[in-house]
């Protein structure tokens, strides 16, 4: 019986007299062709939007062009020189330990985990509390970046708000745009952006299954252990998909901090990006300032990559 099913099988896939192919094949080639001419507007659009400026900037930044001067119509190529200049530069390399800074203060700690836990806070408060709370996090995530920038610039900068309220205590303060200046731009892109991350968390705390957490309550459990062995478990996929969005825009985060510090004062708030623009746009080393870039889509994917594969295991 068995022998009769796996030829019968077999005979449905095989080719069909005379050398035709099985209908079965026929179908899936049409399916796939079918496919294949769907997904071709999308696929020139791509390469076109996405796949060509990716290619011309790595072509860039293998050359010596800048925007004055001889090389910026005959530029030369010269290989991995921009590359090798970059991670013998200690600007850069101080720029890179800001970004990475910049990304665990601001995203991970100051959006993910600030996100996870005002979701979580915010299911055992009532539904007005809920609603007025959630109100003002949202209103921090409409505001445009520049305005942003602004607002924290006129709180902690030089004679703000926090300098003038401090001092009228008898207390004296620093503002810390210019002792702290990390410090005070993981707060503000964190004010920022924890709205994104704790909307997902709301949405995904509220599809764990109630028949679980209750039978953890009942073991007696307290609900920092119900947070760590039920909620976590059940919502890794939605952390790390707000962990891949969040890094993503933090690492290409320019206007908030150009706008706020401008890298400086001197390089103690330089990033990645600023230092991109200032050596592309400002010091006019364009080839240099693309090579820049190239680094920074290059921790991007390998972060990306490292999430999704996480995720994929998750």
């Amino acid at each position: 019986m068995t022998t009769n099913t796996v030829v019968g099988a077999d005979a449905a896939t095989a080719p069909a007299r005379g050398g035709r192919p099985a209908p079965n094949r026929v179908r899936r080639r049409r399916q796939l062709t079918a496919g294949l001419i769907m997904l071709a507007p999308l696929t020139v659009l791509l390469v076109a939007l996405l796949g060509w400026p990716i290619v011309w900037t790595l072509l860039l930044s293998l050359t010596n062009e800048q925007l004055t001067g001889v090389t910026a119509l005959h530029h030369q190529y010269i290989g991995l020189s921009n590359f090798s200049a970059l991670f013998h530069d200690p600007e850069f390399l101080s720029s890179l330990w800001h970004s990475l800074y910049y990304l665990v203060g601001s995203a991970y700690v100051g959006q993910v985990c600030l996100g996870l836990a005002l979701a979580f806070l915010l299911r055992s408060c009532t539904r007005r509390v809920q609603a007025a709370v959630g109100g003002l996090i949202v209103m921090s995530w409409i505001i445009p970046e520049v305005i942003a920038a602004f607002m924290w610039f006129a709180l902690l900068g030089k004679g703000g708000v926090v300098q003038q309220v401090l001092h009228s205590l008898g207390i004296g303060y620093s503002s810390i745009l210019v002792s702290q200046p990390l410090l005070a731009l993981n707060l503000a892109n964190s004010w920022r952006g924890v709205a994104f991350s704790m909307m997902l968390f709301t949405a995904a705390l509220a599809a764990v299954p109630k028949e679980v957490i209750e039978a953890a309550i009942v073991d007696g459990a307290s609900r920092f252990r119900c947070l760590i062995h039920v909620y976590i478990p059940f919502i890794t996929g939605s952390i790390l998909i707000a962990a891949v969005l969040v890094t993503l825009a933090t690492l290409n985060d320019f206007t908030l901090i150009f706008a706020m510090t401008g890298g400086g004062p001197g390089n103690a708030s330089q990033v990645l990006s600023t230092y991109m623009y200032q050596a592309g746009f400002t010091e006019y080393r364009i080839a240099y300032g693309t090579a820049v870039s190239v680094v920074m889509l290059i921790v991007g994917v390998v972060l990306s990559v490292a999430y999704i594969r996480a995720l994929r295991r998750n």
